[in-house]
């Protein structure tokens, strides 16, 4: 029935000239043309394709079967012979259809194309679309540039791969259009390769920009959410370590490389006179560019033998600021750790104490502490919490005194975590050990300069009324300072000055925290007491407790995990007790 009604539409229209056709012939052909295809006439639809009489007919409806013949793809996928069959019909509608009629048809094929299908759909398009393209001559760089984005916008619909079995499974094909993709792309960046001279070349320009924008639309997705370390013991290549290869080989040979990594430091497009436009460009962009840094900069095993090497190292670190900024605000595992892997790198280059403290004039040299800080406190994954911390510290080495002391002064007003308060102050104690064993001392952590600073670390937010068991580390790091500062510094040497503010410490620190300790202990106590009188009640197991830290609700806790948690906080106040008491023997002989 399909088939007579095919040859019914097609011996109605062999008549007819191609100016006569109407929009019922059209839709005639191709519901009939789908019809055979879904049954199974194949092999009849092709030839009719392939007649010449019906040439002018094909020409003008053929387009029409794109569709049709997509699906008898997927469906016949197994089926060698079916499949060859409708490969032949679609490269017969290349030679005698319209290209802007086939470049649309596919297009659509892909935009509709559901999840399942997306990866195998574009696999199977990718050649007829380079053909179809390839037939606009000069003017096919729009159309090169729609191809690319309709394609990376149906890819980033696909979740990427991340262990090595789902590597291997490529479940949803994304691994394998990564695969094609830069094959598909070559005789284009080969084409503009050859004009890159001729400034006159509008239409090799205007390919160079879509070759530009599929680069960092790439990068974007899926490589800035990839992973893309590599794994030694592995022995087959990560398809997205290739792929990563492939872009910056493109944009190597467009001349793009070199001004995108640098380009949020004067490299401009050279055919963008606006400096506006330029920064809209890298705030598009900025995910592209700060990954395509990343690849750079870290993944230096891309046989990118021409990248410059006169570059002075803080140099480098800053041009990266901005990228590596961008990279450690976003919330995606991958993402993060390209953050920090970049950092690493850039202050692996520097010797410490090599930063200047001028850089920190730049806001975002301040910024990045204080994320590196959010990173290590907040992160939920625990690898990237400690890489973090690692970094943070690394980042504090390579800058020099004074830097140092600024950022310990930013960092103490800004963290509000009194665990990453304590990790400050121990640094402030290193550093103070360090001027100790200098003869010529220190300007930031001696004297009256580190007094400034110590105002920041002797304190009780709220005075006596603190939350001791929240600010415990802080607190006890900070005593544990001034034992160790009264220990290493004596009375009669006083090289940190430390001495002559013992009466301010004591009234503003040192009481204050003793009526804490005093209160929160009564307190603590108090509860205990009751929860024992309460006994017959709370001791149940079917009584519970819920808590909540960091806004999120945790497991509940029986009234014996709450009675342990409560002479836990004691421990704490005697351990910070023991400490006062040892600070307090140690200024028992000063005379004010």
């Amino acid at each position: 029935m399909a088939e007579e009604e095919l040859r019914a539409i097609i011996q109605r229209c062999q008549i007819l000239d191609e100016a006569d056709f109407k929009g019922e012939d059209f839709n005639l052909f191709q519901v009939a043309g789908q019809k055979c295809l879904d049954e199974g006439y194949i092999s009849e639809v092709l030839e009719v394709v392939q007649n010449e009489k019906n040439v002018v007919i094909v020409k003008s409806m053929g387009w029409n079967l794109i569709g049709p013949l997509i699906r008898s793809i997927l469906k016949h996928k197994q089926d060698e012979i079916e499949r060859k069959q409708c490969l032949t019909m679609l490269e017969r509608l290349i030679q005698v259809c319209s290209p802007k009629e086939l470049l649309l048809g596919f297009l659509e094929q892909i935009e509709q194309a559901s999840q399942e299908n997306v990866s195998q759909t574009i696999l199977i398009l990718l050649d007829p679309l380079h053909e179809v393209l390839l037939k606009l001559g000069n003017k096919k760089a729009y159309s090169v540039g729609l191809s690319l984005s309709t394609i990376l916008d149906q890819l980033s619909l696909l979740p990427v791969p991340y262990t090595k079995h789902q590597l291997e499974e490529d479940e949803h094909g994304l691994c394998r259009c990564c695969t094609a993709l830069p094959c598909f792309v070559r005789p284009f960046v080969d084409e503009v390769v050859q004009h890159l001279e001729d400034s006159s070349n509008r239409g090799c320009r205007e390919l160079k920009e879509e070759l530009l924008a599929f680069c960092l639309k790439s990068i974007k997705y899926p490589l800035l959410v990839a992973e893309l370390d590599h794994v030694p013991e592995e022995t087959a290549e990560n398809p997205f370590r290739q792929f990563a290869a492939d872009i910056l080989d493109i944009l190597q040979d467009i001349r793009e490389l070199f001004p995108k990594v640098f380009s949020q430091h004067g490299c401009r497009n050279e055919s963008w006179d606006d400096e506006e436009l330029t920064k809209i460009d890298h705030e598009q962009h900025a995910d592209s560019l700060a990954c395509l840094s990343y690849l750079i900069f870290v993944q230096n095993c891309f046989g990118l033998n021409c990248f410059p090497t006169i570059f002075d190292p803080s140099y480098i670190l800053q041009c990266n600021m901005v990228h590596i900024k961008v990279l450690l605000n976003k919330k995606e595992e991958p993402v993060l750790s390209k953050g920090l892997a970049l950092l690493e790198n850039c202050l692996l280059r520097l010797e410490n104490d090599s930063l200047h403290t001028e850089r920190l004039d730049f806001k975002v040299f301040v910024a990045t502490s204080e994320d590196l800080v959010k990173v290590a406190t907040m992160c939920p994954f625990e690898p990237l919490r400690k890489k973090s911390l690692k970094v943070l510290q690394l980042y504090i080495d390579k800058f020099e005194e004074e830097g140092k002391y600024i950022l310990f002064r930013c960092l103490l007003q800004s963290s509000n975590h009194s665990g990453m308060e304590a990790y400050i102050i121990q640094n402030i104690k290193n550093q103070i050990d360090l001027a100790l064993q200098k003869p010529e001392g220190s300007s930031f952590f001696l004297g009256n300069t580190l007094i400034k600073l110590l105002d920041n670390v002797l304190l009780l937010p709220e005075g006596a009324s603190t939350d001791l068991l929240q600010n415990s580390d802080r607190i006890m790091a900070a005593l544990n300072l001034l034992r160790y500062l009264f220990i290493k510094d004596k009375e009669y040497e006083n090289r940190t000055s430390l001495w002559k503010e013992l009466y301010k410490i004591q009234q503003t620190f040192l009481k204050p925290l003793y009526t804490a300790l005093f209160l929160s202990k009564q307190h603590y106590k108090a509860e205990i007491k009751r929860r024992r009188e309460n006994k017959g009640e709370s001791s149940t197991s079917a009584t519970s407790t819920s808590i909540t830290v960091g806004g999120k609700k945790m497991s509940k806790l029986t009234s014996q995990m709450e009675l342990q948690v409560l002479h836990s906080a004691l421990v704490t106040f005697d351990l910070i007790e023991s400490i006062l008491a040892r600070v307090e023997e140690l200024t028992d002989t000063f005379s004010y």
